[in-house]
């Protein structure tokens, strides 16, 4: 008995351990004016963490807290992948049929595309977001067909299927189809066949007009300081990145989705199943450390999310935050990898140290992280350079002689050689990411 009471007490002072490390990581954000929001992690129902940071309002200096609710930006994706599976399993379509079944008079460079193809983001449609026009389109009402206007007659960037390039477009003639299908608006039938149905009562589609208690309002950093966030109507991300919600709704839908409350086993299988370029239905799928991670972030005037799940360790992650920024990303991965046994070094905490330039020299040349981006390093004196196609030189720090890390971003890179030690890669380690990049 003594044994198991001891080996209990040790397992609560590592919990307590954890947690206390990942208050710690989300402080040295928050300290630092680079995150507002809430931030949550459990393991199964149980949760781990929970906690605010920062101002739900600045201006009335009002906390943010667990209850708060936040635009969700791209995270909306999921629960629109979500409804039209919902809507394939009642028999109303399937993601195999061409858009044009339900677009009679769809443009005729849309007739191989397929519902599945708007999913994954390998239609070809143009992102209406990327427009020269977008931010005067943005301030106004618009319903989702009127939207699907601005972009049906665009000339397709590949064809369909070819390629992947991420498309709001998809998504919100996604959501169209869910009107058009079900006879309800977006707002009512995600509301009815998903929020309703998993007890998600802090959630709902972001409006302009509508009072909603306990929402935050979004802000986004300047030259001279924090400022509040620039207008969009909600009515235009609408399928795309229109809802709102809270840390702890959204651990709920987590456990429903993947619980199999919602969706049928064969639909969240394809919900899950990769694509092209990592990506599923609605969620991006990939490993990190080891570990089989489906995630999604958004990014929205004044907001920034990241939510992400673990399958196999029935592990979620949420970051919710309402200062735009990438700091939600950086935040979920480490507390993810906290969650899952790993430990963690802060920006601040990494200890630079000497390494011969004969060592260095090592490292210079060019390594394909892909066939269009190619990571070059350079020597500049005793300094180790890293310069990305299209960006800036940027100086990186040993840690070792085989491992670095960059100052200007939160990003390590380690080399690897072969037996006769040649240095024939190097891992980028970026935001949760393992990404090998090949000398050439």
């Amino acid at each position: 008995m003594r044994l198991v009471s001891a080996l209990l007490l040790s397992l609560v002072f590592c919990a307590a351990q954890d947690t206390a490390r990942m208050d710690q990581v989300v402080r040295s954000f928050s300290d630092k004016k680079q995150f507002m929001g809430t931030v949550l992690v459990a393991k199964g129902d149980q949760v781990l963490f929970s906690k605010g940071y920062g101002s739900a309002n600045l201006e009335w200096d009002i906390p943010n807290t667990p209850t708060t609710k936040f635009r969700l930006g791209s995270v909306t994706k999921q629960f629109t992948a979500a409804c039209i599976l919902l809507l394939e399993e009642r028999g109303k379509l399937s993601i195999d049929d061409l858009v044009s079944k339900y677009i009679p008079d769809a443009p005729e460079a849309w007739k191989g595309i397929t519902v599945k193809h708007l999913l994954t983001h390998t239609s070809g449609i143009p992102s209406f977001t990327g427009f020269p026009n977008y931010r005067e389109l943005e301030k106004k009402a618009h319903t989702a067909l009127e939207l699907v206007a601005v972009f049906r007659d665009k000339p397709l960037e590949f064809q369909p299927g070819e390629k992947w390039n991420y498309s709001n477009s998809g998504y919100l003639l996604l959501g169209h189809l869910v009107e058009k299908i079900s006879g309800q608006s977006y707002a009512e039938f995600v509301k009815q066949n998903v929020f309703n149905k998993l007890d998600m009562n802090d959630s709902g589609m972001d409006s302009n007009s509508t009072v909603i208690p306990r929402r935050a309002s979004g802000y986004t950093p300047s030259g001279i300081g924090i400022e509040n966030s620039g207008y969009i109507h909600m009515s235009v991300p609408h399928g795309a990145g229109a809802l709102y919600s809270t840390t702890e709704d959204l651990l709920r839908w987590q456990r429903s989705l993947y619980g199999g409350r919602l969706l049928k086993p064969e639909s969240l299988a394809k919900m899950t199943t990769v694509e092209k370029n990592d990506y599923a239905l609605g969620v991006g799928v990939n490993e990190s450390n080891g570990h089989r991670r489906i995630s999604h972030g958004g990014g929205i005037e004044g907001f920034n999310t990241m939510l992400a799940y673990y399958p196999k360790e029935e592990l979620t992650v949420v970051v919710l935050g309402n200062l735009n920024g990438n700091s939600p990303d950086r935040i979920a991965d480490m507390v993810g990898k906290l969650a899952l046994g790993y430990k963690i070094v802060l920006p601040t905490e990494r200890v630079e140290v000497k390494v011969p330039r004969d060592t260095l020299a090592l490292y210079v040349g060019e390594y394909a992280l892909n066939p269009k981006v190619t990571m070059t390093m350079t020597l500049d004196g005793d300094q180790l350079m890293t310069q990305l196609t299209g960006q800036p030189k940027f100086p990186v720090y040993a840690e070792s002689t085989t491992k670095f890390f960059l100052r200007v971003v939160e990003a390590q890179l380690e080399f690897q050689k072969d037996a006769d030690g040649k240095v024939v890669a190097a891992i980028m380690y970026q935001n949760g990411r393992e990404t090998k990049a090949v000398r050439k």
